[in-house]
């Protein structure tokens, strides 16, 4: 193993607008020796997840990524070394391992998690994605049978499985998607009841005529105009989930929407609320239950989209930013 290098990606230069191609560049230096408490993890899947950008601009529930450091990022690994009792060469761990072949991470930030096949679903339905849709709608959303849901960035990792749990809920599905591909694709493939291109058209608009009865459930993962256009079709005592604000993470963050929210609070009683996972992960056995439980019997699609190579992880990023993906976007090394 000594004679191997360990690949990094480096944060050289923060942004100012857009993310780009030039704000990384690729590094090798030598393997880490885990220090006492640590654990040396080989890195074999890195999650893609639009957080990253928005940890570029300062801290937030986690320290800000600095520039001229390894980029932080989820991943999923095997332990190589360990120098904790916790934990075995062999083991299949989760943690901020960063955008590297090899990291040493100390062990009280390691989760051990099952050996499935694919590891894959370890970061998409049964990692955090998985975990924050089933959170977000349930804990906070509480939908009820025949309730109307809407869900923002509905074909992305963590929108394509809240609309899923939501129809399994019984409830109206409507998914805001950008493209008309995608938005087929949401309603052909994935049983939403609609969708609404918000690249394609008048989001308010279109968003009344899949939602003639107004919104009960708005899972945000957008926020911005979206969420402009969503609160005055929120019913008396509708609830938002707000999971994230992709909108307003790359380039220059919008001055506009949304507007009127306090007004729009107290006139129809809604309950607008933040999370984030780790908030309720004293419940993860039964979310994952409930998670196996749908993927085998078929109610709920897993979609990932892997792609390979270290060296493809900034501009998988960008694209990710710019809603390439179809489901969990994520790096295979």
């Amino acid at each position: 193993m000594t004679s191997k290098t360990n690949r990094q990606i480096l944060l050289v230069e923060k942004p100012t607008g857009k993310l780009a191609p030039g704000n990384f560049k690729m590094s090798e230096t030598s393997i880490p020796e885990p220090k006492a408490g640590e654990v040396l993890v080989r890195v074999r899947y890195i999650s893609l997840d639009a957080a990253n950008r928005a940890w570029m601009h300062g801290a937030t529930y986690r320290s800000a990524v600095e520039a001229n450091t390894v980029m932080a990022g989820g991943g999923i690994g095997e332990v190589i070394e360990s120098k904790d009792p916790g934990f075995a060469p062999g083991d299949i761990v989760f943690g901020d391992t960063g955008w590297q072949d090899y990291a040493a991470v100390p062990a009280r930030h390691l989760a051990k998690m099952p050996r499935i096949e694919p590891l894959t679903h370890l970061l998409s339905i049964y990692g955090i994605a998985g975990l924050t849709a089933y959170f977000g709608l349930l804990n906070i959303g509480r939908p009820k049978a025949g309730e109307t849901v809407v869900v923002s960035a509905a074909a992305g990792s963590v929108g394509s499985i809240v609309g899923q749990i939501a129809k399994i809920k019984d409830c109206r599905v409507v998914g805001i998607a950008g493209g008309a591909d995608k938005c087929n694709w949401l309603t052909s493939e994935l049983g939403f009841d609609a969708a609404v291109d918000y690249k394609g058209g008048n989001v308010y608009k279109d968003l009344k005529a899949a939602a003639p009865k107004g919104i009960d459930v708005y899972f945000d993962n957008v926020g911005g105009d979206i969420l402009e256009a969503c609160l005055p079709q929120m019913n008396l005592y509708g609830r938002i989930a707000c999971c994230g604000a992709i909108s307003q993470y790359d380039g220059v963050p919008s001055e506009t929407g949304p507007r009127g929210v306090p007004g729009l609070i107290v006139v129809k009683r809604l309950i607008m609320q933040g999370f984030i996972v780790m908030d309720y992960m004293e419940q993860r056995d039964q979310a994952l239950s409930d998670l196996q439980s749908w993927v085998q019997s078929g109610r709920l699609k897993v979609l990932e989209d892997v792609i390979d190579g270290l060296e493809k992880t900034p501009q998988a990023l960008i694209g990710l930013l710019a809603g390439e993906n179809r489901g969990k976007r994520m790096i295979r090394l």
